[in-house]
């Protein structure tokens, strides 16, 4: 029976080497895959999944307006999927998750999503936020910061090194780093992303 599965880490945690893997193996037993990858992750090209070892494949390039079922849908019928793979998850919009619950759940489709669970700032991302909330099986890819420990947190660092807590929440590149949590400065967050005390 198929399943929506979320495999979540912080960064570098090898999140895109272990999607390029599953690809793989599906692909050296005959069966055909669909790659997707957002359209706004361009640092290696477009619509180009790369891990950090140099392994990369070519994938669908998706917008947040896309319609990831009409798609799948249409490439199933013209010749059978086996299992639809996407990196950079945290991107997909919340409609978009629930159309690859549909892909699961009408057209018997697994589905292995890739992400980050947070954002530099530790606010969780909206893709991923739907994803923990109605994926069947939920996956963390451990990784640790440079002081050995669990690193769960996405920091992100300006040119001198230095952590930074505001800005776009969208910066593509490799000025981030994974932390653990002590280490991140949870308390640093600007209060408005907080709830209000009741």
């Amino acid at each position: 029976m198929a399943k929506l599965y979320f495999y979540y880490s912080a960064m570098n945690a090898g999140k895109t080497t272990t999607l390029l893997q599953s690809a793989h193996n599906y692909q050296e037993r005959g069966l055909r895959t669909l790659l997707f990858t957002p359209a706004l992750d361009d640092r290696y090209g477009v619509g180009q999944i790369t891990s950090r070892i140099g392994l990369q494949r070519a994938a669908y390039a998706f917008a947040p307006s896309d319609d990831l079922l009409e798609h799948i849908q249409t490439a199933h019928h013209e010749e059978p999927v086996a299992c639809v793979l996407v990196d950079e998850a945290q991107f997909l919009s919340p409609q978009q998750v629930l159309q690859l619950t549909r892909v699961v759940d009408e057209l018997d489709i697994p589905v292995l999503c890739y992400g980050l669970r947070t954002d530099f700032r530790g606010e969780p991302f909206e893709g991923s936020k739907y994803l923990l909330a109605w994926a069947e099986e939920l996956g963390e890819i451990k990784t640790v910061d440079e002081t050995g420990k669990k690193a769960i947190m996405n920091a992100r660092l300006d040119e001198a090194g230095n952590q930074v807590f505001s800005g776009d929440v969208v910066d593509i590149g490799h000025h981030y780093v994974a932390q653990s949590r002590k280490r991140f400065q949870l308390s640093r967050i600007s209060p408005v992303a907080l709830p209000d005390e009741p």
